[in-house]
This record gives C-alpha cells, sequence and structure tokens, in this order.
C-alpha cells in the first residue's frame, strides 16, 4: 500500500460531488458481512461507528429470547445494527462456514477526519486507531499525506476484515 489511496481518502469536490461530478439517483444500501461471529462482530462495528442494535422482534424480551425459538442451526446465524439517525446503511452481519483466506474485495472507510489536514487530521486519526485498538482492531500501518492523499490509517476489525480510519 503506497499512499493513501489504498484508503480511497483522494482529495475531492465539495460535499456530494465526486472529482466535481453531482451525484445522482442515490439508493440505500445495506452493507453485508460474512463472519463467524455476527453478534460480536457486529456490537464491535457498533462501537466503531456509533451505530445501535435494533430491539429484537416484537414479543421478545431479547435477541438471545429470540435466538432460542429458532432451529439450532439458525441460533446465532445473523445480527444487524444501524445508524441511530437512519441516514447510514444498516449493517448485516452474517455466519459462514468458511474462514477469512483472502484480502476483502469491500471494506468500510470510517471519515474522522474529513475537514481536517496535515497535522491535525494525523492527530485525529491516532487517537482513533488507539481507541479502535483498546476495542479488539489491528492497526496495520499509518500511511503518511503526499501530494496527492491525505494520511489515513488501514486496519483490521476483530475478525480479520480490512478497514480504514480516514
Amino acid at each position: 500500500m503506497a499512499g493513501g489511496a489504498a484508503c480511497g481518502n483522494e482529495r475531492q469536490g465539495p460535499p456530494g460531488t465526486r472529482y466535481g461530478a453531482p451525484m445522482s439517483g442515490l439508493k440505500k444500501f445495506q452493507v453485508t458481512f460474512d463472519c463467524a461471529d455476527p453478534e460480536r462482530l457486529a456490537r464491535f462495528w457498533c462501537e466503531v461507528l456509533g451505530y445501535v442494535i435494533p430491539p429484537p422482534p416484537e414479543g421478545f424480551a431479547t435477541w438471545d429470547d429470540f435466538n432460542r425459538t429458532l432451529p439450532l442451526e439458525k441460533q446465532g446465524s445473523w445480527f444487524a445494527c444501524s445508524d441511530p439517525s437512519g441516514v447510514g446503511p444498516r449493517l448485516y452481519f452474517q455466519r459462514v462456514p468458511e474462514g477469512k483466506i483472502v484480502k476483502n474485495r469491500v471494506h468500510l472507510d470510517v471519515r474522522v477526519g474529513t475537514g481536517l489536514m496535515g497535522d491535525e487530521r494525523l492527530a485525529m486519526l491516532e487517537a482513533e486507531c488507539t481507541r479502535l485498538v483498546a476495542l479488539g482492531a489491528t492497526h496495520v500501518q499509518t500511511l503518511y499525506a503526499d501530494e496527492e492523499n491525505e494520511s489515513c490509517i488501514p486496519m483490521l476489525d476483530i475478525e480479520g476484515n480490512e478497514f480504514c480510519i480516514d
């Protein structure tokens, strides 16, 4: 990974544009994670993003109560979380039998340094990196700003999925 391009943080135009072209036809979407432990990974991402776990289905006091009503092979097979403001995408976590073998083809860029540059941006990224490492994330490396890209920090979540803070 050379430069900040690995994090997708190339300098862009004003909000709502990319490379100066207006964005139109926006769609809502859900991000799905294949994983080993859906609830554990969902709770990790809640802490990273400030997301919340939705209430269990009607008639159940807890998600554990709901899970106990499912066939054994379905118990704990999925979990979800969402942006409490309803703006960001829902995250859905589904258990899969195979482990992560190679680099994930989609990763999240967690935008904590938006609008900041130079030392101020780097300090914000490093502080967030420290917070996420305490939650179980792994710091891969720090990519420092160059003539084309701002600084970013590639990391791994608790199941080894790559993401960046930028």
